[in-house]
């Protein structure tokens, strides 16, 4: 096997903030793999960890990608179990990553990561229109802008700015469309408080809204479970399942908390696979999923918006971040009508990457 590692940066369109911060851009690795006597033939993964969330930054993230290349050079052949022995749980991104790298190969390196209605151009996937945090005219316009674009599903940042500005944003979109013509989500991105959480979530409820993520920080298991259990507005989790690595530990904590969706980003729960343990486990205890990608180049976003096209799709899928970037890398996938495709006539263009 021969695997080469290219650095890339991605570049915002806007500062793209959340109750966290703002982002202007960000950085990443993209894995080639091939088989040494096939060099023409390459599959390629992204591994793109996302400051302040990903476990891989908090570690040397760049040494662990320096011995996975010494790893797999050292192999005839690679499959997507063996991923998962070589490469520990403290880097999900680099798991991702070198997953559906495997996974492209295997498909003759044509970037159709799994064959189904969705890399075959049949159909698309829904998918909500996300509104990013920033002054409340420009959130204004933005939400405008997804409802003309022929969004139905609406997600918003919120935590960051004056709450009462976001009531009005809310009560506008309200005011002119009700719930069965606009599904409002919210996410929260950790920014409320257990002691004022509930009486935030009282008044955003008045909107009828289909969810909030993440109302508090990661890590609160009893206050959580007391938010969800009492919460007017049905709660999902998301920063909540990065690091949790063992299934028995992933029942336990959908048991305890008892939230009403889990939202999964592969990049952050450390792969396709990793994805899989955690649907299974949500369907054994009746809690819904979507898919959200965590900001990737459509590289990784091709690769989660095919997995997901596995599934009977009932909700939006939080995959609409490809137009985020200036720089991106052009692919197939296309927004139209709030569905997400991949284009029969589209081309995948790698010449940025100089491979």
């Amino acid at each position: 096997m021969k695997i080469d590692i290219l650095k890339y940066q991605l570049d915002f369109r806007f500062a793209a903030g959340t109750s966290r911060g703002t982002m202007a851009s960000k950085q990443g690795w993209f894995l080639v793999l091939r088989h040494s006597d096939n060099p023409n033939i390459y599959g390629i993964g992204e591994c793109g960890p996302l400051y302040g969330l990903s476990p891989d930054l908090n570690h040397n993230v760049e040494g662990a990608i320096s011995k996975c290349k010494d790893a797999v050079e050292s192999l005839r052949s690679l499959n997507v179990d063996d991923i998962h022995e070589m490469i520990s749980g403290d880097f999900p991104a680099l798991r991702f990553a070198l997953e559906t790298a495997v996974r492209d190969l295997d498909n003759d390196g044509k970037r159709i990561i799994y064959q189904n209605d969705f890399s075959d151009s049949k159909t698309a996937i829904p998918i909500n229109g996300l509104v990013w945090m920033g002054k409340r005219a420009l959130m204004l316009e933005r939400i405008k802008q997804k409802i003309k674009e022929g969004f139905e599903c609406i997600k918003i940042k919120v935590g960051a700015i004056n709450f009462e500005d976001e009531l009005e944003l809310l009560k506008y979109i309200r005011s002119r469309y009700s719930s069965e013509e606009i599904t409002i989500r919210l996410d929260a991105n950790g920014a409320f408080r257990p002691e004022n959480a509930l009486t935030i979530l009282d008044r955003l409820q008045t909107f009828d809204i289909h969810s909030i993520e993440q109302p508090l920080e990661a890590g609160n298991w009893r206050a959580m479970e007391r938010i969800c259990n009492q919460s007017p507005i049905p709660v999902a989790l998301d920063e909540e399942l990065i690091g949790i690595d063992d299934p028995e530990v992933k029942r336990q904590l959908l048991e305890r908390i008892g939230p009403s969706y889990i939202i999964l980003k592969p990049t952050l729960v450390g792969g396709l696979k990793k994805c899989e343990e955690w649907i299974k486990v949500a369907e054994r205890q009746n809690t819904g999923w979507w898919m959200t990608s965590a900001l990737e180049s459509n590289i990784g976003l091709n690769a989660i918006a095919q997995f997901t096209a596995n599934y009977p799709i009932q909700t939006p899928q939080g995959l609409g971040t490809g137009q985020l970037y200036v720089n991106n890398i052009a692919s197939p996938l296309k927004i139209e009508n709030g569905g997400l495709k991949y284009a029969e006539t589209g081309k995948w263009d790698l010449s940025k990457l100089i491979i």
